[in-house]
Order: structure tokens, then sequence, then C-alpha cells
């Protein structure tokens, strides 16, 4: 999913380079930022269970000597 919405907003960032409408450019400028939020919820989560993993690799190292 990640990709797919990083992929979407180049293609939002494209399309207001090349210059719409006012109308236009509000409503993929709304669709952009929703899209840049769910992809930074994604990186959010993906850095927690790395964190996660990251913890019980240095327990089971600890514990291992």
């Amino acid at each position: 999913m990640l990709e797919k919405n990083i992929k979407r907003l180049e293609e939002i960032a494209s399309l207001l380079e090349k210059g719409v409408t006012l109308d236009e450019s509000l409503k993929l400028y709304e669709e952009g930022s929703k899209l840049a939020k769910l992809c930074l919820e994604e990186l959010e989560k993906a850095k927690g269970k790395i964190t996660m993993i990251k913890k019980d690799f240095d327990k089971k190292e600890k514990e291992n000597g």
C-alpha cells in the first residue's frame, strides 16, 4: 500500500507542477495531504515493528552471552 500511495503522490506532484485550475489544485492538495498522512502512519508502524524486533534480538543476545 505504501508504494501505491507514494506513486500517487508523485503523480499529484507532477500534475501540480504542470499547472491545473485552482479548484483542481485544491482537490489534489487535499488528496495528497491524506496520502502523505497514510504514508507516515505506515512508516511509523514499520518503525515500531523494527524497534520490537531489535529489542527482542538484543534480549536474546544478552541471554546467550
